[in-house]
């Protein structure tokens, strides 16, 4: 894995990313899956970025992975959570969510699925309530 220091070259955003290699975020940025969080931007650039190195027996780093295994826990809490409460969808997730807003359908689920930025992107502009939640793989520990 390796942490990049990106940054928006429309908004001046600066913002950190974590991709499994160099070479991913290359293909990545070819694809224009990456975008800014601020203004949905995909004019996104690598800056310089200090490295950051620790040693296993500095606190900070024990602490930061507690961190992480902590942060980890909640999503997979509210992962169970949606899962046990709403309806999944699949990648029908736009369709299903303007038939329910277009058509007053009532469900007595909520649902959940996947769509793609501009998907999410779209369904906020025609004012359609989304949220967009970090999934992680339930194999993931």
């Amino acid at each position: 894995m390796i942490k990049y220091c990106l940054k928006c070259k429309n908004c001046s955003l600066e913002f950190e990313s974590w991709f499994s290699s160099s070479r991913e975020f290359d293909r990545l940025k070819k694809l224009k899956y990456l975008n800014c969080q601020k203004c949905n931007s995909k004019k996104i650039e690598k800056t310089l970025m200090t490295p950051n190195l620790t040693n296993t027996k500095n606190k900070s780093f024990h602490q930061n992975e507690k961190k992480i295994k902590e942060v980890k826990y909640q999503l997979k809490k509210y992962q169970r959570f949606v899962k046990d409460n709403f309806e999944f969808v699949g990648d029908n997730f736009a369709y299903e969510a303007r038939s329910i807003h277009y058509n007053k359908q009532k469900k007595k689920k909520g649902i959940y699925g996947n769509a793609s930025s501009e998907e999410v992107k779209e369904l906020k502009n025609e004012g359609i309530e989304t949220e967009i939640l970090p999934w992680i793989d339930d194999k993931e520990n």
